[in-house]
């Protein structure tokens, strides 16, 4: 779902002044007819701290939660509310399911007109400080009141609230094992209003080291590991415009350490492309989700299959459930995930995982048996692919030329799941490349990843031909003729 009205309307919208340009999230997360009143089992706390950012704390508490859970705290978007996000974003059903509490913080119009979480405001968003604190907060009463360990920790937001909860992985390293940023904005990006809509609608032009030092900055002096991030984001979000996505996965990358270059990518439902970044234990620190056609908005995939979850709504888009792959990528559904202390450790990790072949749809793997295992389980990209009661398995759907990571976990009869083994990468042989063309004006090529500006003009990724004036107004088809090379093709595709 794009914006409402044509690009001369964005243009406008684009060029709003300071006072209202911190509030734009808004504009695409409007929610018209979204519940007030709180979804079942949706309590509110009504003291948790001193509270310095006015926010109200909503928790959510399955039956039959026992000490040492993981906790989440999910972070809504402009104009929406903790029981809206309550309803549509599955985390309910994966609190049921996992086992773990969930912690909705709420702001509303008495702290911002258009009750966004304030991710602009300094005052609000780093440590020690508003929101920020407010949150911190939350944490520790919810930790108190459920016996949640505090190793599990865990943050996502939209929109604004995923501005926030980049910022607030930046201020708590400390406190939170891993977040997701859904169509959200690197951590301090904006530190004025006037500076809000620079983020949501172009590049910001900085280093992978400078988002970088935006983290490290937050929390001068930390040595610690900083948490494991997943950042989902929408090619055609006109909203929080694409950059973002790989402007976060810029700036988390270099405060892991890694390199920008992705370890794995293959791809999932909903038109769904993940690439994976790993540290250097082999397991994915940073991961991008990129949804083609997808708008600004939660990822949802109504159903009651395996790994589909919430509803839809405004800015709920049917597309692919999100919150299952974060909670997997977390580690709570039980996997070990790839961050927290998430799994078991009954029966040691596999060894001598080695790829025993590959086609340019498949790649076969195989390992040495574990003695007591049942069954093993194969994550690949740290989402388990696949359970087999032997020593290999066949992965198959991938994408051709891509390299994919894969672990194994040995399961006891119990069902009790192991430690992963060590990484390997699978490459899938090459397969012929389908050209792709894509139409839209400069500025909306920019911002989806297809074209880079320089001096005031706009030019083609990979073959860097001249596409004009950097504007909304100048129109050009580029062409895909291979992953990432560009070329414009107005006479045709």
């Amino acid at each position: 779902m794009t914006l409402p009205g044509n690009s001369r309307t964005r243009a406008a919208r684009r060029w709003i002044p300071a006072a209202t340009g911190a509030l734009a999230l808004a504009a695409g997360l409007l929610t018209a007819g979204a519940p007030t009143a709180a979804a079942a089992g949706l309590t509110q706390v009504s003291s948790f701290g001193s509270n310095p950012g006015n926010l109200a704390m909503y928790a959510y508490a399955p039956d039959g939660l026992g000490t040492g859970r993981p906790l989440v705290i999910a972070l809504h978007g402009c104009s929406q509310s903790a029981s809206d996000y309550h309803a549509h974003s599955g985390w309910a059903q994966f609190a049921d399911q996992y086992k773990f509490a969930v912690v909705y913080p709420q702001t509303g119009s008495s702290n911002n007109s258009l009750s966004c979480f304030r991710w602009f405001d300094p005052a609000q968003s780093t440590r020690g400080k508003g929101e920020a604190l407010s949150i911190k907060q939350m944490v520790d009463k919810a930790v108190a009141q459920y016996g949640s360990d505090t190793g599990r920790v865990y943050v996502t937001g939209l929109s604004a609230g995923g501005g926030q909860a980049a910022n607030l992985l930046a201020d708590y390293p400390d406190v939170f094992a891993g977040g997701a940023i859904d169509s959200g904005l690197g951590a301090q990006c904006a530190t004025t209003q006037s500076g809000a809509s620079s983020c949501q609608y172009g590049s910001m032009n900085l280093s992978p080291a400078q988002w970088g030092d935006k983290v490290r900055n937050s929390y001068p002096g930390y040595t610690g590991r900083y948490p494991r991030v997943a950042i989902w984001q929408g090619s055609s979000d006109y909203t929080v415009y694409p950059v973002n996505g790989t402007e976060l996965r810029d700036q988390w990358t270099n405060a892991w350490g890694i390199s920008q270059t992705a370890s794995s990518t293959r791809s999932l439902p909903g038109n769904t492309t993940l690439t994976s970044y790993d540290d250097a234990d082999g397991k994915p620190a940073v991961q991008l989700y990129s949804i083609a056609g997808m708008g600004h908005g939660l990822a949802v995939d109504p159903g009651s299959g395996t790994g589909q979850c919430g509803s839809t709504g405004a800015y709920y888009l049917d597309t692919i459930c999100s919150s299952y792959y974060t909670a997997a990528f977390w580690g709570l559904d039980g996997s070990g995930g790839s961050g927290g202390s998430g799994g078991t450790t009954a029966l040691p990790a596999p060894t001598g995982l080695a790829v025993s072949s590959t086609t340019d749809t498949t790649a076969t793997l195989g390992w040495s048996a574990v003695s007591g295992a049942s069954s093993y389980h194969v994550y690949r990209g740290g989402v388990k692919v696949g359970a087999t009661a032997g020593t290999s398995y066949t992965d198959s759907g991938l994408s051709a030329g891509t390299g994919y990571a894969y672990t194994v976990a040995a399961v006891d009869s119990s069902g009790t799941v192991g430690a992963q083994s060590a990484a390997v990468t699978a490459t899938t042989t090459a397969g012929p490349y389908t050209p792709q063309c894509f139409t839209g004006s400069n500025y909306a090529q920019v911002g989806a990843g297809r074209a880079h500006t320089g001096g005031g003009y706009t030019y083609a990724n990979g073959s860097n031909q001249n596409m004009g004036l950097y504007n909304l107004f100048t129109t050009h088809t580029l062409k895909e003729t291979a992953d990432g090379y560009y070329v414009i093709s107005d006479s045709g595709c």
